[in-house]
């Protein structure tokens, strides 16, 4: 009978624990869609949770400039966001780096048909091609500065994700587009198997896993150090992210994109003066 009262009082103390338990938003970057990104993320914040302690509610947008929006205006309380939105959004809003992919530099890459005569740059001259917005650094951010570089004039056509990039040019309904390794890796194989890639950029340091600058030292510690252990304990779920592991990391890691020199007026990256995040 004790033990059972016993048992019974313990129960109930672990569910008051959990119902105390911090909760934080966690914001990832929409370059897939939103489903898609549940079914990978989930597994992971799930392991997260149980490592820290910490409640995680995954959150996405419908589109990057709404997922800007939301920086802009400091929603997310985590959110894993691309180098050059993470550079921003370190000034306007004060997210804070605590991780990024180890072993890795994001490159853009430029894919087309298996069937298309499109060999090089050169060959974009005067076309419409695809991106998923201005600001999505690798995918559209690189390639179009190397192309403007070069002197290729060139329309860009922005259709919201990675995975509308690659369906766009699988369909035939633009000649080119751009993307990153990591969502190439990931997109669905009978999109993919149309598909070639045929230039690939210079590489940079990658998506951030940032904080806002409210979060407690602690917990920014805790979370960042858990990301690292994790991928190294659980590395299928990271697998199915396109990660190999994670390192933790600090705001100077990411000066290279930062000497790039890009202005937002370039890169048409929403800011806290414009545009509506979908939680208004």
């Amino acid at each position: 009978m004790l033990r059972t009262i016993a048992l019974s009082l313990l129960i109930l103390l672990s569910q008051a624990e959990l119902s105390r338990a911090e909760t934080m938003t966690f914001g990832v970057v929409p370059q897939q869609s939103a489903s898609r990104l549940a079914r990978v993320w989930l597994p992971v914040l799930a392991d997260l949770a149980k490592d820290t302690g910490i409640q995680f509610k995954f959150a996405t947008a419908k589109d990057i400039p709404t997922f800007e929006a939301c920086l802009s205006k400091g929603v997310y309380d985590i959110a894993y966001m691309n180098p050059y939105h993470y550079v921003v959004f370190h000034e306007l809003s004060g997210y804070q780096a605590i991780a990024k992919q180890s072993k890795k530099k994001l490159k853009g890459i430029l894919v087309t048909r298996k069937d298309s005569p499109i060999k090089g740059l050169k060959d974009l001259d005067s076309q419409r091609l695809a991106f998923p917005s201005p600001a999505a650094f690798g995918a559209s951010v690189l390639p179009r500065a190397e192309m403007s570089k070069r002197g290729i004039a060139f329309t860009p056509v922005y259709v919201k994700s990675h995975d509308s990039v690659y369906r766009a040019v699988a369909d035939g309904l633009l000649p080119a587009g751009g993307g990153v390794l990591r969502t190439w890796n990931t997109v669905a194989p009978d999109v993919r198997a149309n598909l070639r890639i045929f230039y690939e950029t210079d590489g940079y340091t990658p998506h951030a896993f940032a904080v806002k600058g409210s979060l407690s030292d602690e917990a920014r510690a805790k979370v960042s150090a858990s990301l690292h252990t994790l991928s190294q304990r659980s590395p299928k779920a990271f697998k199915a992210l396109g990660m190999t592991g994670i390192d933790i990391s600090s705001d100077k890691d990411w000066d290279d994109v930062r000497s790039l020199g890009l202005s937002k007026s370039q890169t048409k990256v929403v800011n806290a003066a414009a545009g509506t995040c979908h939680s208004d």
